[in-house]
């Protein structure tokens, strides 16, 4: 084998062809509404890890669990990079009527691109926040919050921060 890209091999860079059962795929019992994602500072330096947090609120009539996934798209990349890759998911018991309000860390490590070694760069993302893959369609609805941020500063190993 001499060809090791990913591309074509793996859900994650078939382009725009979906998966058959992407990961989170399943039915609830229930309805979640997702609103008030924030992603702090908005504007980071190339070592620093993102701040998130978004509301869950179970709009239904049953107790029920969703898992929250939290997805990360390079807007601009100097190498191939998927469409999306999960960053972060978590398993929340959330009872009827009820919300509550989840915190993530994203990593600075988990915005490294391979080039040759791992790398940190600058440039504009966008985080994903719901109970499923962004723009995927499913006939149980969910939904998915996206905000954007930007990494300020000179691209650098990741080692070097």
């Amino acid at each position: 084998m001499e060809n090791y890209t990913m591309e074509g091999r793996t859900y994650r860079y078939y382009g725009q062809e979906a998966p058959l059962y992407p990961f989170g795929y399943g039915l609830s019992y229930t309805t979640f509404r997702y609103r008030d994602l924030v992603l702090s500072p908005p504007v980071l330096p190339i070592c620093a890890n993102l701040s998130v947090s978004v509301v869950l609120e179970n709009t239904g009539l049953r107790d029920s669990e969703e898992v929250v996934q939290l997805y990360l798209r390079w807007e601009q990349s100097s190498v191939p990079v998927p469409r999306w890759q999960l960053v972060a998911f978590r398993r929340v018991a959330v009872l009827a009527g009820q919300e509550t309000k989840l915190s993530f860390q994203v990593l600075a490590e988990q915005r490294a691109v391979w080039v040759q070694n791992w790398r940190l760069e600058p440039g504009t993302f966008t985080l994903f926040a719901g109970g499923q893959q962004p723009e995927q369609k499913t006939r149980a609805p969910s939904e998915v919050l996206s905000a954007r941020f930007s990494v300020t500063g000179m691209a650098r190993p990741l080692h070097g921060c």
